[in-house]
């Protein structure tokens, strides 16, 4: 999803939205899907995606080496369903023997709309209007986990309430696309979009196993009484008290619990060295 506010510079949102939807025809798995804007917002955010268009991919897209062709002609078919979405504000030409489809905007379009029940992975861009930021983000948050979610808006606490009030792969801020490239920056989804993540050391870590090894001395035998059987009503009162005391993790239990274990050492190496003289004098 992306979502436009009113505040914010639409020459450059629709420049950057197009770049965003239609690089390799929208067959990108983090091209923005739909847009989320306010109604005062739509008509002139529509004019700045028809100029970047043409600017783009010239007066015809399809005689343009910049625009892309649909993989194959069973999603030509699926898109071509996804278009009686409703209504057609810029482009929806298909020419299916070249597997071309136009660079397409659509407008008017529900919620429960065919072309808002799937990822798109094509050229169709779908308008949602909403009357506000609180509106975008109950939007958002009803359906499945995004992979990306592009905002653009000049004040950075309507940046803040997205990144805070939403669950996504990444959150990108008045660009779209353009994160990737980060290669130090992790790149994965969340829940229905993905799980876990890659690039550089993340991407090390996230196919290496981390396996720990623990190893102990064969000795300090008596400390470990407690936790073998047969239990008995004290030995399980001081394991409940011991778990009770470490839950609570204030800054007395927690030092207690060291000085316990420092007092079992104590008494194990004095009895296995004897007392020093001093300790007799």
């Amino acid at each position: 999803p992306c979502y436009i506010s009113e505040d914010s510079d639409l020459k450059l949102a629709s420049r950057r939205v197009a770049w965003g939807k239609y690089s390799n025809a929208g067959q990108t798995c983090i091209a923005p899907d739909y847009i989320l804007c306010h109604p005062s917002v739509q008509d002139k955010f529509i004019r700045g995606l028809r100029e970047t268009i043409k600017e783009f991919f010239g007066e015809e897209p399809k005689e343009s080496a910049d625009f892309g062709r649909i993989v194959n002609s069973r999603h030509v078919d699926r898109l071509k369903k996804l278009m009686s979405s409703g209504h057609t504000v810029i482009g929806g030409k298909i020419d299916e023997e070249e597997k071309y489809i136009a660079p397409t905007v659509l407008v008017d379009v529900t919620p429960s709309d065919p072309v808002m029940q799937e990822e798109i992975f094509g050229p169709l861009l779908p308008i949602i209007n909403v009357e506000s930021t609180e509106e975008a983000i109950d939007f958002i948050n009803c359906r499945e986990k995004p992979l990306a979610l592009y905002v653009f808006a000049n004040d950075h606490k309507t940046v803040d309430k997205f990144v805070e009030e939403t669950s996504s792969g990444a959150v990108c801020a008045n660009d779209t696309m353009i994160y990737v490239s980060a290669d130090h920056v992790p790149f994965g989804g969340v829940g229905h979009s993905g799980t876990g993540a890659y690039h550089g050391k993340t991407g090390f870590e996230e196919f290496s196993h981390k396996k720990p090894v623990y190893a102990t001395k064969q000795m300090m035998e008596s400390v470990n009484t407690l936790r073998y059987p047969p239990y008995n009503d004290t030995n399980v009162s001081r394991v409940v008290w011991l778990i009770g005391k470490s839950l609570k993790r204030s800054p007395s239990d927690i030092l207690f619990i060291p000085c316990l274990l420092l007092g079992f050492l104590c008494s194990f190496v004095m009895k296995i060295i004897g007392l020093p003289r001093y300790f007799l004098s």
